[in-house]
């Protein structure tokens, strides 16, 4: 019963261990499906079923027909022109990460706009390059590309013809890593299995995206300076590009040089009036558009490439690239890149799509996420793009300038279409340091996110160091071994956390039915001779040591020791007994010769492992008091602890071997006579200890109770009918009925005797 009395209550019932109140209230019985029963529903069909699946497989059937033409199509408009200039210009500068020609970048801007409107479920992600996997993309292609004294010998043997260019091959290399990705991600969506994301924490990405903008930023130098700078994919690369860059900085082309320095401070300075009055403004200034018109118009004015011998795009190939085959040989041998890249991929559009998600309350499907941009870079590969996700800039861009469906990013899809096939000609004497200065000046943010560094060791340590251990990793390792050795970094600090819990020593706050750290505060109350240990972690084979060190540290003793000198002990008194040399007096056993000696040697020699069985006394005409004064002054700790409350409320799981461990130290301290109870363990946990032949005659299952309140109150009732049975005087004892008081104190409703007395 609840009574409530203002902001306080009292609650009348039982003191309950966990046996007594499964006998009071009695569970349903329940049937848990198994995985025939999961398969059959998996299996059924029905025309409601058909229905749904189809809408989830195509979510555009579900949100077109809703479309609201006069809210939404103005908005869409505006924000589809916006974001396909900025896709445009972004799709040639992340082409040169992957080291093919610009204009390769166009089709991976175009192809999977076109399949993510509509499979995908987000209504404000631009889907096509992002810049670090452009970067991860590149790196396979730098590794897979022959050098020029190899170049014949592997393109005779490869499928493209003998007269094929060194171009040519990285495109195909690009293209078929990005099919593979997209096979990867489709199958990772048909299986359902897009919680893989759960393994890469926010902190990870965070470090990872990072560590990547500074893999861009270097990668970008050999443009912006113009050198020629040999590519490396094993670990340590960046070092090696630095030091290629460093060792040839004279041939710096200054003309490259300025320009890219110009076009970085204006792009800075114009995008960081964006952010801080993007209130006032109606839509984001475009100066990558601008920058982009302004810097192709002055190099084909003042004929940059012939006066200052600048790098530029180039032919830009008017409509579209035939479909092409993947090669099967590079399949075998960028499997693991291409897993990485299509992990990397999901996370990343996932992660944005969830941030809008939320923003506007609309749901995503992560699995669904997959299937669409699996097709999205398989169609992409195939047309010779490479591998898309979602870049931030970009999906800014197109929600802050009004879009709201993806029909913006359908419209986006015809501005670069109308590029590839019409006027991408007007680009080509724009230079490639522009480009390389365009794609650093949307790496602010990524750069930015070093300010994190300080916020997360504020908040947790541990995620703190995945941050920076991931940043170093990806540096150091290269992204592909950096994203591994990461995610393996992230795992391991999962142990150490649940290895070292923090464990504390319990303690009762202002006599009330409420526990906690008793370091944390000053009005504690702790029961004589009662302790009470939370570990607040589950328990298995890595952290079973570290429990049990912990619990000995707070109780003071360990038990097995205390067990052993008591059963050594126990042999010298039967010793005595038998030659009748000891006489039980009101202060204790004690010996009648002061004369008899026993040698340690014969003590020595005794077993070890009779020491740690139960101590048996019942061969003995008398108890033994274990904290009082032994015969031939035998050396026994005294202990004045009588029982031990566990609060396992934290703990969800034992395995095997934590359980043995368990098992013997409960026993160590049952067979010392301190009583040990359990509190707070779920049913399911009690259920797989009674499978696993947990309990048995020393550990028994009325050990657990439900609340730590229930222990403490069981205990005290215990004590005080241990006392009063010795009393020939005391009647029967009533039954016991703890409430609490309306001043938060405890109170007997049946007894006389208080309990805070016991306090």
């Amino acid at each position: 019963m609840i009574e409530p009395i203002g902001n306080q209550y009292i609650v009348a019932r039982p003191v309950y261990s966990a046996n007594a109140f499964g006998e009071e209230h009695k569970k349903k019985q329940r049937h848990h499906k198994t995985f025939l029963d999961h398969l059959k529903v998996c299996c059924s069909c029905s025309t409601q079923k058909a229905k749904r699946i189809a809408l989830s497989l195509f979510p555009i059937a579900s949100w077109l027909p809703a479309y609201r033409i006069k809210e939404c199509l103005l908005s869409d408009i505006v924000s589809g022109i916006s974001t396909g200039l900025v896709a445009v210009l972004q799709g040639l500068a992340f082409a040169l990460l992957v080291t093919i020609p610009p204009s390769y970048g166009l089709y991976a801007a175009f192809f999977p706009v076109i399949i993510y409107f509509f499979l995908g479920t987000s209504k404000h992600i631009s889907v096509g390059p992002f810049p670090v996997l452009s970067m991860m993309v590149g790196a396979v292609v730098v590794r897979l590309t022959p050098s020029e004294s190899t170049a014949a010998l592997e393109l005779s043997n490869s499928s493209m013809s003998n007269d094929s260019s060194a171009d040519e091959y990285k495109v195909m290399v690009a293209a078929t890593v990005t099919i593979l990705s997209g096979i990867i991600q489709l199958l990772m969506g048909v299986l359902q299995i897009g919680f893989v994301v759960i393994y890469l924490s926010e902190s990870l990405i965070s470090g990872f995206t990072t560590a990547a903008a500074v893999h861009v930023l270097v990668s970008q130098l050999k443009f912006m300076l113009q050198l020629n700078v040999p590519a490396h994919t094993d670990p340590f690369s960046i070092f090696k590009v630095l030091n290629s860059i460093f060792t040839q900085i004279e041939k710096t082309n200054i003309a490259d040089l300025v320009t890219s320095l110009i076009i970085l401070l204006i792009v800075f300075v114009v995008k960081e009036i964006n952010q801080r009055y993007k209130a006032k403004l109606p839509v984001p200034i475009p100066i990558e558009l601008i920058m982009t018109v302004i810097a192709t118009g002055v190099s084909y004015g003042f004929d940059f490439k012939n006066r200052f011998e600048v790098a530029v795009v180039g032919e830009m190939k008017r409509g579209f690239q035939s479909p092409s085959a993947p090669d099967m040989q590079i399949f075998q041998e960028t499997i693991g890149d291409s897993f990485g890249i299509a992990i990397v991929g999901f996370v990343v559009a996932f992660s944005v799509a969830s941030v809008y998600s939320l923003k506007y309350d609309y749901p995503i499907d992560g699995n669904q996420e997959l299937i669409a941009l699996g097709l999205s870079n398989i169609f992409s590969g195939s047309f010779k793009g490479f591998a898309a996700s979602t870049a931030l800039s970009r999906s800014g861009v197109q929600e802050s300038t009004g879009g709201k469906t993806q029909i913006a990013g359908l419209l986006s899809a015809i501005i670069v279409l109308i590029v590839i096939v019409s006027i991408g000609f007007l680009l080509e004497p724009l230079q490639k340091s522009v480009l390389a200065a365009l794609a650093l000046g949307n790496l602010k943010g990524m750069l930015m996110q070093f300010t994190e560094i300080r916020r997360l060791w504020q908040k947790d340590k541990y995620d703190c160091l995945i941050w920076i251990m991931t940043f170093i990793f990806a540096i150091v390792l290269g992204l592909g071994l950096g994203l591994a050795a990461s995610v393996a970094f992230q795992l391991l600090t999962i142990v150490f956390r649940t290895q070292f819990p923090k464990c504390s020593t319990l303690a009762n706050v202002g006599r009330s039915n409420v526990y906690k750290n008793k370091k944390d505060y000053s009005d504690m109350y702790e029961p004589e001779g009662v302790k009470i240990f939370r570990c607040p972690s589950p328990i298995y084979f890595a952290n079973i040591h570290f429990f049990k060190q912990k619990l000995i540290d707070a109780v003071g003793f360990n038990p097995l020791r205390i067990l052993r000198k008591r059963n050594k002990a126990l042999k010298k008194i039967r010793k005595l007994q038998k030659k009748g040399l000891l006489q039980v007096t009101p202060k204790g056993i004690i010996c009648t010769n002061d004369g008899f000696k026993d040698s340690d040697e014969e003590l020595g020699n005794n077993q070890i492992e009779g020491l740690d069985q139960p101590i048996n006394t019942t061969d003995l005409p008398f108890e033994i008091d274990w904290n009082a004064d032994l015969p031939l002054n035998t050396m026994v700790p005294k202990i004045s602890l009588h029982s031990l409350i566990l609060d396992f409320s934290a703990v969800s799981f034992l395995d095997i071997s934590s359980m043995r461990g368990l098992k013997t130290l409960l026993q160590e301290f049952i067979r010392i006579n301190v009583d040990v109870y359990i509190v707070g363990s779920d049913d399911d946990f009690i259920e797989k200890l009674v499978q696993c032949e947990f309990f048995d005659d020393e550990v028994k299952d009325s050990i657990f109770f439900l609340t730590i309140h229930d222990a403490v109150l069981h205990i005290l009732m215990k004590k005080d009918y241990s006392a009063s049975k010795f009393n020939s005087s005391q009647e029967k004892q009533p039954k016991f009925d703890f409430t609490i008081n309306t001043n938060g104190g405890l109170r007997n409703r049946e007894c006389r005797v208080p309990v805070e007395t016991k306090f």
